[in-house]
Formats: C-alpha cells, sequence, structure tokens
C-alpha cells in the first residue's frame, strides 16, 4: 500500500525567506500526521535555504515516540 510522506521544505523555505519562527515546522509536521500523513520528509541543504540542520534535530526529537511514522532524510 502507497503512504503519504509529507515534504516540509516549502514550509521551511517561507519561514526563512520571512525571518522568524512562522510557519513553525514542528507544528506543520505535528498537523500532517495528526491529519493521517504516514511519514515526515525533509531534504536539508547545506546553504540551508530550506530545511535547517537544527530543524532536522528537531523533527528527530518529535517524530521518535510516534510509532510507525517515517522521518525521511
Amino acid at each position: 500500500m502507497t503512504q503519504l510522506s509529507v515534504n516540509l521544505n516549502k514550509f521551511a523555505l517561507i519561514r526563512n525567506a520571512r525571518g522568524g519562527n512562522m510557519p513553525d515546522i514542528s507544528v506543520i509536521a505535528r498537523k500532517c500526521i495528526d491529519s493521517g500523513a504516514n511519514g515526515i520528509t525533509v531534504h536539508p541543504r547545506p546553504d540551508q535555504r530550506h530545511t535547517r540542520f537544527d530543524d532536522v534535530l528537531q523533527l528527530a526529537q518529535q517524530l521518535r515516540p510516534q510509532a510507525g511514522v517515517g522521518f525521511n532524510v
């Protein structure tokens, strides 16, 4: 069966362009999982234009206790 994994890079791109932390990537991840997504996908880049390395660490901690939720980096 096909499972949905939501890519958060465009949310991170918008956040980074605005400055600050809106939209909050961890809140978006939680909403995706609560809405039925089976996983979260991020593609950190060296220039940190999209998802930043600290986002990866934060999401890993957030998603670790979630049974059956994939985290694709």
